[in-house]
């Protein structure tokens, strides 16, 4: 699938499940509690929201994990909610997640035993600029190291909707085959797009928000898992493109898969 018609279809994926779309707008109230609780100053509100705010973590990531699956089997349809399958993925994404950090991670704290060692020896020194220089090209490693793994991270997460393998998601050099059968330019042109919308929901955001109490519940509970339910999708359609290419596994027996994946 282009990557034109991929953008296309995922701005229209929310609009056209209108009748289950309340079902993620209730999810993201679960978030919206704590905020509200400290807002007007109510204890039990803010305990409330604590307890729900739990739910929301045990459950959303798996929830929006289904729409990824429903993506990479090019499926329309908005998911039912299963908690015990939500909470089981999103443990699982939670595995991937510490898994594929574990990298950035290490070099964070290498890179910073390094430079407390050496920026000792600099300040003492006088050597200031030397200093901020130094941090700075680390600093830039740090983020550089970081990115590239989210990215891996995004593409493991397709991989293990397609899958439904997690042992097959932490195959780094498979991710990155499926990066390269995807193709670079078409992950770029799709990371502009997110980043174009996610600019242009931010501004209209920030224009919502300036309703007294409303606004900020409005960006809550429906801007946040709109946008949220179109990333996830895209992200399963760009994958599409890798799973249309598999020998293994017709359109036919994707749909089976999808239809055992909800069961």
């Amino acid at each position: 699938m282009e990557v034109g018609k991929i953008i296309s279809n995922s701005l229209k994926y929310p609009f056209r499940n209108i009748k289950k779309l309340p079902i993620l707008f209730l999810l993201f109230i679960l978030a919206a509690i704590i905020p509200l609780g400290i807002l007007f100053d109510n204890r039990y509100v803010t305990i409330f929201g604590v307890i729900s705010f739990f739910l929301f973590i045990l459950i959303v990531p798996g929830y929006l994990f289904s729409i990824v699956n429903i993506g990479v089997n090019e499926s329309a349809v908005m998911p039912s909610l299963n908690f015990k399958k939500n909470i089981y993925d999103t443990l699982r994404l939670i595995v991937l997640r510490i898994a594929y950090m574990i990298v950035p991670a290490l070099v964070f704290f290498i890179v910073l035993s390094t430079l407390g060692m050496l920026s000792i020896d600099m300040i003492s020194n006088l050597r200031v600029l030397t200093f901020v220089l130094t941090a700075g090209l680390i600093f830039f490693i740090v983020l550089i190291t970081y990115i590239i793994f989210e990215v891996l991270l995004f593409f493991a997460k397709a991989r293990l909707a397609y899958l439904n393998s997690l042992t097959e998601a932490l195959k780094i050099h498979k991710v990155v085959g499926d990066i390269r059968s995807i193709g670079i330019g078409n992950i770029i042109l799709w990371l502009i797009f997110m980043a174009i919308l996610l600019v242009v929901a931010s501004y209209l955001s920030s224009l919502v928000m300036l309703i007294p109490y409303v606004g900020f519940l409005i960006y809550m509970v429906i801007v946040i898992p709109t946008l949220e339910s179109i990333g996830n999708y895209s992200l399963g359609l760009l994958y599409s493109n890798i799973v249309d290419n598999d020998p293994n596994l017709d359109k036919f027996e994707r749909e089976i898969e999808l239809l055992k994946y909800f069961d």
